[in-house]
């Protein structure tokens, strides 16, 4: 328990606080003669921090690993050799961690062929260090100079001192801010939408029969306890907020290691194929075909834990049991929360939030029958229905894998999953739940049968209500489902260009600004991707707003960046260098695009709007997913600035 506190109070230090790189690391080479050489990496550990060894035990820090991603080079590597390290309790981790502080060197042999022409000899170093407070996760680009032994210092990849061929995309000049901010400020009602996501796949959780049969004997447990009920119950309930939080811990790692890496996972096609696999398998499991259960071990431990400890700590093994006991269940709701936090614009610190509302509806009951216990007699008898929601939950899980195998789709330009094959799928889906809710009514009317035929009609209607959009020139929009299905132009039919609306739109910055010159109007920048759930949403709910739609295609010039576009830049490969000499190469013109506005504008979520003058002026500040009237009348904002600016009738 303690543990937990620990690890959820030292993310939010590493929050809060920014540290400079701990370890300065050099590289040299030593000579053996005939093409044999020893790379020596040496770190300077800043005092306080320990860089931990390359072999460690499970459970605890990430060991330091050295890699070539190129080993061409060699007809011969060895190992890399580090010191005996310093092997004590960690307290960080709560075990015995193997670990450097003060200055560390590695040696690794390795034979070059003879016919490798370069000096240089490049390797990739990741890492973990810690102090008594947090830790932090580096990578860096190891240079090795074949031709000197001398030391040369090395530094992390600093994104915030790129100098880059990207400023050509910008007509060689810098934009002008003009103390305008470069973040938009709708995070509020994002995060607040994600927690109500989160609540209500809590209130789902707790009505399948993993969950809802645990209700009244946990209860009954703490209301055993006579006068230290109540507090044992808010206890308990807290501790299952704080487990569920936890959860989310790792992807702040992630994004310590790379800011792009949670951006590079949404729009990943390998990864979002992943996702739709697992989907599936989860599904199938809440179809009953199979269980997805976690090891008994660490249930039986909690479990037994939760009898021998006493106080508080009793009460969080019986939290983390009821985790663990009812993850059959929870597992495939926790994942659609987990992969659709991560996919969109604020990754962990969203993933938070739904992971917040999820333990926040699951402990509710648990908490507040304590206070009331006369409503247990009140609820329904577990049975069958509990079940049946089950099975529900395994339609929606199937119905959400095909979003993940369309952005494969979307992303890869395939053409095989266009709107209306996607579209046509879903109906089979819903009409199959319906179907399936309605084969179990029986002659008998209860309430909950009752309840179940409007469900079971609900879905075989929702179904016939998406089919009518399934014919070319359909009335039919299906706006309420934007940002899950295909955009509407990725259509079978014929479309008049593949741009959002049917709208004029330009995917390279250079063209369009060369337009918006010639022409005299400002830019509309959209970041977007074709895995971007709320850019569809921005695209078919306020783009295709009579007025909005008139602003763009009348008012503006339109430059859509993908940043998911997986097309090769061929001969205009880009490289990046921070101050530190430490390069990073773009080789795809999504790859650009993201580095395009992460260098410029600070940011690398999507949708991502800026208004730009010809001249390069930011009008004002940037805008993200919101509501159709606040982006009018940014729009209008946008207009009047560049009409003051250029004194425009």
């Amino acid at each position: 328990m303690y543990k937990s506190i620990y690890l959820v109070l030292l993310f939010l230090a590493n929050l809060i606080c920014s540290q400079d790189n701990p370890i300065n690391w050099s590289t040299s080479v030593i000579d053996n003669g005939n093409n044999e050489y020893t790379l020596v990496t040496k770190g300077e550990i800043k005092e306080g921090w320990r860089l931990y060894a390359q072999t460690l035990p499970e459970g605890g820090a990430l060991p330091t690993e050295f890699v070539f991603e190129d080993e061409s080079p060699f007809s011969f590597y060895g190992n890399v050799v580090e010191p005996t390290p310093i092997t004590k309790f960690d307290p960080i981790f709560n075990m015995g961690q193997s670990y450097f502080i003060d200055d560390i060197t590695y040696y690794q042999d390795v034979i070059v062929k003879e016919d490798y022409s370069s000096e240089i000899i490049n390797q990739k170093l990741f890492y973990q260090v810690c102090d008594d407070r947090v830790c932090i996760f580096r990578d860096v680009d190891l240079e090795f100079n074949l031709t000197s032994n001398s030391f040369i210092s090395l530094k992390s990849f600093d994104y915030n001192s790129v100098s880059s061929d990207l400023i050509k995309d910008f007509g060689n000049k810098e934009l002008i801010i003009n103390n305008i901010s470069l973040v938009s400020d709708d995070s509020f009602s994002r995060r607040l939408n994600i927690l109500l996501l989160g609540l209500i796949g809590g209130f789902l959780a707790l009505l399948t029969p993993c969950v809802f049969p645990m209700i009244p004997l946990t209860v009954s447990f703490f209301s055993s306890k006579n006068e230290n009920a109540k507090f044992y119950s808010i206890s308990y309930g807290l501790f299952i907020i704080l487990i569920y939080l936890s959860l989310s811990i790792p992807f702040y790692f992630l994004e310590n290691i790379n800011p792009e890496i949670l951006n590079q996972i949404s729009t990943s096609p390998v990864l979002n194929f992943l996702f739709f696999t697992i989907f599936i398998v989860f599904a199938l499991s809440l179809f009953g075909l199979f269980e997805i259960t976690l090891p008994n071990s660490w249930i039986n431990s909690a479990d037994s834990k939760s009898n021998v400890s006493k106080g508080l700590l009793s009460t969080f093994f019986m939290s983390l049991t009821l985790v663990l006991v009812s993850f059959s269940c929870t597992g495939p709701i926790l994942g659609t929360l987990l992969v659709g936090s991560i996919s969109g614009d604020g990754g962990s610190v969203d993933l938070t939030y739904g992971m917040l509302g999820f333990g926040i509806a699951l402990s509710v009951p648990f908490t507040l029958l304590a206070f009331f216990p006369n409503v247990l007699t009140k609820l329904p008898k577990s049975g069958s229905w509990t079940n049946s929601v089950k099975v529900v939950l395994g339609f929606i899980e199937l119905a959400l894998a095909f979003k993940f195998l369309s952005n494969v789709d979307l992303v890869q330009g395939w053409g095989i999953l266009k709107r209306e094959l996607f579209v046509l799928i879903w109906v089979i889906i819903f009409i199959a739940c319906g179907i399936y809710l309605l084969k179990d009514l029986r002659k008998s009317f209860s309430s909950i049968i009752s309840l179940k035929s409007l469900i079971a009609t609900f879905f075989i209607l929702t179904g016939f209500f998406m089919s009518k959009s399934l014919t070319n020139n359909s009335d039919t929009k299906l706006s309420f489902l934007s940002g899950l299905l295909p955009p509407e132009f990725y259509s079978i039919y014929e479309v008049e260009n593949d741009c959002p609306l049917s709208l004029d739109c330009y995917k390279s910055f250079d063209k369009g600004l060369e337009l918006s010159k010639k022409y005299n109007k400002p830019i509309l920048l959209d970041f977007t991707g074709w895995a971007c759930a709320n850019c569809r949403r921005v695209e078919e709910n306020t783009w295709s707003d009579p007025v909005v739609y008139d602003l763009i295609n009348n008012k503006f010039i339109l430059i859509s960046l993908y940043v998911d576009d997986r097309t090769y830049l061929g001969d205009d490969i880009i490289t990046l260098r921070d101050k530190n000499g430490n390069k990073k190469i773009l080789e795809t013109v999504g790859e650009k695009w993201s580095a395009f506005q992460t260098l410029n504008f600070k940011i690398n979520s999507q949708p991502y709007y800026v208004l730009i003058s010809p001249d390069l002026n930011i009008l004002n500040t940037p805008i993200q997913y919101t509501d159709t009237e606040t982006y009018k009348n940014w729009l209008n904002e946008g207009l009047e600035s560049f009409t003051s600016q250029n004194k425009l009738p």
